[in-house]
């Protein structure tokens, strides 16, 4: 009896910290997020430009150019739409009980996790469904009446940020005989995306048996000393995602496999030996590896000669995010423009979406606004990530991050003194 009415109070708490939860992010989720029209974007390895009457202002060197391949001028529309398209993976309420617990919600404690959630579910897009892909229902997510989600003020978002930059296009409307039309022209190459798109989230959905989900990210951690209410660090949890890679059951998922790098290392002959792992007992077959790099971008706060080391990273095409935040508060980064960082806030607390229905909705899996966070507010403890589906990926990463190192200007610099990283 006492068992239960303690089970009951947790259920109480759990509750009052979500309406806590939601009421101190609801306001963070309708402030305007401001883009300037005069310098990149960079959204994990792709420059955009908001300015297309006259050429964009690129940084003093030209950079912009040299370190991505793609280069897309004027238009906010397909910003927002490959910002959407990113999988969103917040705080959930309601959801199963959490295995030698009474907790029902993550509320308060989980936001690393899902941050790794994130960082994760951006390798496996990559690795099913490449960079380019968009879902594309994003540009409609605004117009959503799903059930899905917790609070009205998150339909409301989307605008906010077009209009911060814009203010002259109202948002497109699609009536449903549109929408009707667009689904019966779907190709069989858009039918298999969405069946992938549909998988990865599925793998994270918030009960026991989803591979990735917050139960089984739980349980790994138990080997770290960790347990549903502790805070997880960006570096413990660079090992969860690692252990439950390793665990996963899902034939889909054999053919890929985490790095986590030692000491700010990264090691290649390890990295080829995960990439030549066994992929079954009749033939051999190189997997794709998520590389994670957990690093310190200072002391006790993050040195601001670092900077440009972390806007390099997100500048590459296999980047696949940066974990971070602030003290105690987690974010997932993955873009940049000028001194800020571009990113997603897994604090606002929706409710449990059942992955196992199908067509279970979309809509409260994509972020509708990003948001930005000056560099210099950055925590130093953070987790780099990249994915690399072969060893020629992982060449040409190497290249990458290695070839400011032969640079003078380098050999004199804070980075050649105290490097983030560094290949072996």
């Amino acid at each position: 009896m006492e068992a239960t009415g303690t089970d009951e109070v947790e259920k109480l708490k759990s509750k009052f910290m979500s309406a806590w939860h939601n009421m101190k992010y609801s306001w963070v989720l309708k402030t305007k997020t401001y883009f300037s029209r005069n310098s990149a974007v960079f959204l994990l390895g792709k420059c955009y430009h908001f300015k297309s009457d006259e050429p964009s202002e690129l940084s003093p060197d030209g950079s912009c150019l040299d370190i991505v391949d793609k280069v897309i001028s004027g238009n906010v529309e397909e910003f927002r739409k490959d910002f959407i398209s990113r999988i969103w993976l917040t705080y959930r309420e309601d959801f199963p009980q959490i295995k030698e617990s009474a907790f029902t919600t993550d509320c308060g404690w989980s936001c690393t996790l899902r941050t790794g959630q994130m960082l994760l579910a951006q390798g496996l897009v990559l690795h099913f469904l490449g960079r380019d892909w968009t879902w594309p229902g994003a540009l409609n997510i605004e117009n959503s009446d799903s059930e899905s989600w917790t609070s009205h003020t998150v339909k409301k978002l989307t605008a906010s940020f077009e209009a911060s930059l814009t203010g002259e296009r109202e948002p497109k409307v699609l009536s449903n005989d549109h929408k009707e039309a667009l689904k019966r022209d779907c190709d069989d190459s858009e039918m298999r995306d969405e069946v992938y798109h549909r998988k990865i989230i599925s793998w994270f959905g918030d009960s026991p048996p989803a591979s990735f989900g917050l139960h089984q990210l739980i349980e790994y951690g138990k080997k770290s000393g960790k347990t549903a209410g502790d805070w997880y660090g960006p570096a413990v949890v660079a090992h969860i995602l690692r252990k439950a890679v390793e665990e996963a059951r899902d034939p889909e998922l054999q053919g890929i496999t985490v790095y986590v790098a030692q000491d700010c290392t990264v090691y290649s002959l390890d990295v080829v030996d995960r990439q030549c792992s066994s992929m079954g007992s009749e033939k051999a077959d190189m997997k794709a590896v998520i590389i994670l790099v957990p690093v310190r971008l200072g002391g006790e706060r993050t040195n601001m000669d670092y900077l440009e080391f972390v806007k390099g990273i997100l500048s590459l095409e296999y980047c696949v995010g940066v974990i971070g935040g602030k003290p105690k508060q987690s974010y997932y980064f993955a873009g940049f423009q000028d001194d800020s960082l571009i990113y997603m806030d897994p604090h606002y607390c929706q409710s449990f979406v059942d992955v196992s229905i199908k067509d279970f909705p979309l809509e409260s899996f994509h972020c509708p606004s990003p948001k930005k966070m000056s560099f210099k507010n950055m925590d130093p403890s953070c987790t780099i990530g990249f994915y690399c589906r072969n060893m020629q990926d992982f060449e040409r990463i190497s290249e990458e991050i290695t070839k400011p190192l032969s640079d003078p200007a380098h050999q004199r610099s804070f980075l050649s003194r105290f490097p983030v990283l560094q290949l072996e």
